[in-house]
């Protein structure tokens, strides 16, 4: 039982995109070929693309063993607000997303200043403001779809790349794995650490390039990569070295998984928690800008349950529950179950209430696997 844990520890990412690909498989058989179309899965990544934003701020929450459940409501509050400023106000596009991300980025900030400062748990300040963004945003919009949005800001949550700017991209993404196995091989070395075998790593850059040329074919012969998948693609890359190769990355990590002995150690633990709620923040104005756009319209109803889409995406993805550990590209491959699981259910018009028994249940059984591989005990 103890090397079954060891390898699926190991191994765990390689599992879930497993799981990943069957879901693909039987959806793909269901539909006769239909959900694996190249229009098809562009959607798909499409509609992933707001979780997946969510899921970038949320795995460091939750990492940081905390939790904030007023992301839905705050990236429909954000959403709106831009699509006022946009219809109503006319602002300049540029305007429009600075004044969206920073009204984010403070009132994260303020989430975090309730949290870290004033002790108030984080799950009360979430709830809270889960209930008040809302209200805010039936205030904001008088409770009417605010449409329509300009071209310009269409564009961020509709356009796609062109097919010689996908290649390039597909091209820079080989590159940069290249670089991160080289350099972590030459870290490793330096630090007397133990390093694999030559022929494993060239073995992972032959499928990361493979998947990726796979990703680029794919979508370019449909439309092109859709903008928003490729901010989702910047950002796993922001967060990945964030979390990995930076002091405040191992920080969130350490609070995480000891906050007193952290503290004692000399780390600003507030200031902590304070930024990664106002990151937080900043990724719901970017995912509330992308939802606007995708949609074409500011809702009221914007945003419901996004909450509990990305915390299920950072779970299903591998973070503990328990803070300490998680990795972005788990929850973004999380965020890509869900949206896999929601796009094959509604080609196939099955009922909601089935499709939001299977996505609890898939959720509630990610955690039940990650409680009993880490053999933690209530």
């Amino acid at each position: 039982m103890s090397n079954f844990k060891h390898y699926f520890n190991q191994y765990k990412m390689l599992v879930l995109l497993a799981a990943t690909a069957l879901i693909w498989v039987f959806f793909a058989w269901q539909t006769d070929g239909g959900y694996v179309s190249a229009r098809n899965l562009s959607n798909l990544l499409r509609q992933m693309s707001v979780t997946g934003i969510l899921a970038c701020g949320m795995v460091l929450i939750i990492i940081a063993a905390e939790i904030d459940l007023s992301v839905g409501s705050l990236l429909g509050l954000l959403g709106g607000f831009a699509a006022v400023l946009d219809v109503n106000y006319h602002l300049p596009l540029p305007l429009n997303l600075a004044l969206v991300m920073i009204l984010g980025m403070l009132i994260g900030l303020f989430n975090g200043w309730l949290t870290a400062y004033l002790r108030i748990p984080s799950f009360i300040v979430g709830l809270g403001g889960m209930l008040a963004f809302r209200g805010i945003l039936l205030g904001v919009t008088g409770g009417l779809t605010v449409a329509p949005v300009s071209d310009g800001l269409v564009w961020i949550g509709q356009g796609y790349l062109s097919h010689a700017a996908g290649q390039i991209l597909g091209g820079v993404l080989i590159a940069l794995c290249l670089i991160l196995v080289w350099n972590t091989r030459r870290r490793n070395l330096a630090n007397g650490l133990t390093v694999p075998p030559v022929w494993r790593d060239a073995l992972r850059i032959a499928l990361a390039a493979a998947v990726i040329l796979a990703f680029v074919l794919t979508l370019n012969s449909y439309d092109g990569i859709p903008v928003p998948v490729l901010l989702l693609l910047a950002l796993l890359g922001i967060f990945t070295y964030v979390t990995n190769f930076t002091v405040f990355g191992r920080r969130v990590y350490a609070v995480g998984s000891n906050m007193e002995a952290t503290r004692l150690s000399g780390v600003n633990v507030q200031a902590v928690k304070l930024w990664i709620f106002g990151l937080m923040g900043l990724m719901c104005a970017l995912a509330g800008v992308v939802n606007t756009a995708r949609l074409a319209a500011g809702s009221p109803s914007a945003g419901t349950n996004g909450e509990l889409d990305a915390i299920a995406a950072c779970f299903i993805g591998g973070t503990s529950m328990r803070g300490g550990s998680g990795t972005v590209y788990g929850a973004l491959i999380g965020a890509l179950v869900m949206s896999s699981l929601d796009n094959g259910m509604s080609m196939l018009d099955v009922d909601t209430f089935w499709q939001m028994i299977v996505k609890g249940g898939i959720l509630v059984s990610a955690v039940w696997v990650d409680v009993t591989i880490r053999g933690q005990r209530r």
